[in-house]
């Protein structure tokens, strides 16, 4: 299966649209995203009507090579906290072609086949999630426990199925940890439950994104809502389009990079 390049256009080709129309038939669940762009962000929070105050507090850190051999070879592998709802591992892989997954795999619990559709361009993935108890994702990020510590066996097996020959769990370095607000609620005027997720980089810029979730045979009605919702208030879907992940690993490999470079030189 494959997408448009995040960012390429703004509208998907004919064979595009029944490429994604085939694959949504095929996907437990959508999520319709906006990567806002930095000169109409406070139009956005005024408009989705965010309160940061309201906001959960998550932190979100990943694990790849310096060199993101991973996200390469079309694997994420992910960790969360987030005040008031625990912690959760997650290893993902995109983009997938949904007929081409086992139905034993499609049962097991914690798997999921979701879209992700962007303005001109759409990912299909397939995650594992587990749920962690309080203190692990600290405990691995300080050093204290191993990696491979915040997944389950059948995590283990699925990330071994797909990840590089060579590249275990335990051989990853931390990407992170990621400081991320996020905000649910119905703005005024649309009527869909929206999330509004900030996460702020160490480099001192930030990401904000509008997402909302909706089943296969809904998409496109409240996409089309989406976007009327958005064009009323002068938002424009043309920013660039680059996912929260991607930034996240473009930006911390890239210190991790530079990190290296100085400990060789001195």
């Amino acid at each position: 299966m494959t997408s448009p390049t995040s960012g390429a256009r703004e509208r998907l080709t004919d064979d595009q649209l029944q490429e994604l129309m085939t694959t949504i038939g095929k996907s437990d669940s959508i999520e319709l995203k906006l990567t806002v762009a930095d000169a109409e962000r406070h139009s956005v929070i005024v408009a989705a009507e965010v309160d940061p105050l309201d906001a959960q507090i998550r932190q979100v850190v990943f694990f790849d090579t310096s060199d993101l051999r991973l996200s390469k070879a079309g694997v994420v592998v992910r960790a969360r906290r987030a005040r008031g709802k625990g912690e959760d591992s997650t290893i993902k892989l995109r983009p997938v072609a949904p007929q081409q997954l086992t139905t034993a795999l499609r049962s097991t619990a914690g798997f999921k086949v979701e879209v992700d559709a962007m303005p001109g361009s759409y990912a299909c993935s397939a995650s594992l999630s587990a749920t962690l108890k309080p203190g692990d994702v600290t405990a691995v990020m300080r050093g204290e426990r191993p990696i491979r510590k915040l997944f389950s066996k059948a995590q283990r097996a699925f990330y071994k199925a797909h990840a590089p020959a060579g590249v275990a769990l335990d051989d990853l370095a931390m990407l992170g940890p990621i400081f991320v607000l996020k905000l649910k609620g119905v703005p005024d005027g649309f009527e869909r439950a929206t999330a509004a997720e900030v996460w702020l980089f160490p480099d001192a810029t930030m990401t904000l994104e509008l997402s909302s979730r909706t089943v296969p045979s809904e998409v496109f009605q409240v996409a089309a809502e989406a976007r009327a919702f958005l064009s009323k208030r002068g938002i424009t879907s043309t920013g660039d389009q680059e996912t929260k992940t991607r930034r996240a690993l473009r930006v911390y490999s890239k210190r991790l990079l530079d990190e290296q470079r100085l400990a060789v030189q001195g």
